[in-house]
């Protein structure tokens, strides 16, 4: 695993900017900073390359465009071998309504961030995610009723 840069005050201000709006001209950036735009321009591509800016991307209300349902899977697997797992992995890393998933401790091995428009919809990706894979022991199902927050800011301090 690569090490993690050192980040300093100034690339702090500058990832803090960054999560709110990605989008802010170069300039705006560093006069905010109190830095030169090369020098802002220069560190946004070191935090680029080293990986810290993981992406730039739009965050998409999934609602607005006829994916109205969060959600939440709990999996767990009969074994957690590398080999045993990994079609159920590349299933989850190929399919589209997946966006988020995380290897996790407690009762269940994975836990799946999905979207959908509907519940017919769901029960299509349950069968494409799960259905003849006998590595796959359970899985729990949990619909968001709300969302109370939602984001991808990191703590900087």
């Amino acid at each position: 695993m690569a090490t993690a840069p050192v980040l300093d005050s100034f690339d702090r201000a500058i990832l803090a900017l960054l999560q709110q709006d990605n989008t802010l001209p170069q300039r705006q950036i560093a006069e905010a900073v109190h830095l030169s735009t090369p020098a802002v321009q220069r560190r946004i591509r070191r935090l680029q390359d080293s990986g810290v800016i993981a992406a730039n991307v739009a965050v998409i209300d999934a609602a607005k465009i006829g994916r109205p349902l969060t959600i939440i899977v709990e999996v767990r697997v009969v074994s957690e071998q590398r080999e045993k797992v990994a079609p159920f992995r590349h299933r989850v890393q190929d399919d589209p309504a997946v966006q988020q998933c995380y290897s996790i401790t407690g009762d269940g091995d994975f836990l799946l961030l999905l979207s959908a428009a509907s519940m017919e919809e769901y029960e299509a990706i349950t069968e494409r995610l799960f259905g003849g894979d006998d590595n796959i022991e359970r899985f729990r199902t949990s619909v968001a009723l709300g969302t109370l927050k939602r984001g991808f800011d990191v703590p900087l301090t």
